[in-house]
């Protein structure tokens, strides 16, 4: 039976600094763990948006795809979608809602995954692009990204808020991906105005880390506190 009071999380956003980027669990085995999330394909290949059991990556070319059973991810986290919290929303900006929502739903200290369903005023996002071996370090690989935007889009943001003490093993603070309802705009969310949505959030007790212990690059990396910190706030924000 599907749990829905668990995050399950592949590998960590810590593991990505460094440039460990070689996807380590198929697709198929990351969706028998949770039907919506987010994530990044094997090469840091664009992004990854899991609604309704479907995955689909925003690619750098402004396409967007649905992803196949037997592809790879380095890093993603899911879970299965059963919001304790719906709420209509009205002309909103992002740094009210991002405010708004952690005071509102008491999120501070929690784990909650967050969806916004409905017309947005405008839409920002970017997407990662394709890296190939010898990788180079995250905030490298991220420092030249194309960014995306529209008006008057029709769509969904999914993501999570994590404790800020979590920051390494995710991104502490809200991480925020999207997705039109025609599949023409897609990718990490950098900004957005909401015009008429409705809010759903999930609160979890349980944040699950599943690790690639099997890959050797990842066993032999020394990882630094510090640099992490560092380049999450600088790659993801």
């Amino acid at each position: 039976m599907a749990t829905t009071d668990t995050i399950f999380q592949h590998g960590t956003l810590g593991l990505l600094v460094p440039g460990l980027f070689d996807g380590t669990i198929t697709a198929g085995e990351l969706l028998s763990h949770g039907d919506t999330g987010i994530g990044t394909l094997d090469g840091l290949n664009g992004e990854v948006i899991i609604l309704d059991g479907h995955a689909y990556q925003a690619r750098e070319d402004g396409q967007v795809r649905e992803i196949e059973a037997h592809e790879t991810l380095p890093f993603a986290s899911v879970h299965f979608e059963k919001p304790d919290v719906s709420a209509p929303l009205t002309d909103v900006a992002q740094a009210d809602f991002e405010t708004q929502v952690v005071k509102d739903y008491r999120l501070k200290n929690v784990f909650a995954a967050i969806r916004v369903d409905g017309t947005f005023k405008h839409i920002k996002t970017r997407v990662a692009p394709r890296q190939q071996p010898p990788y180079k370090t995250l905030v490298q690989a991220t420092a030249t990204q194309p960014e995306f935007s529209g008006d008057n889009v029709k769509g969904t943001i999914i993501g999570y808020y994590a404790p800020h003490l979590f920051q390494g093993a995710t991104v502490g603070g809200f991480h925020l991906h999207f997705l039109s309802q025609d599949h023409q705009l897609g990718g990490h969310l950098l900004a957005f105005d909401v015009d008429q949505a409705v809010l759903k959030v999930q609160h979890f007790a349980d944040f699950h880390v599943h690790l690639p212990i099997d890959n050797e690059a990842y066993l032999q990396e020394e990882f630094d506190n510090e640099t992490i910190d560092h380049a999450i706030n600088k790659a993801e924000r």
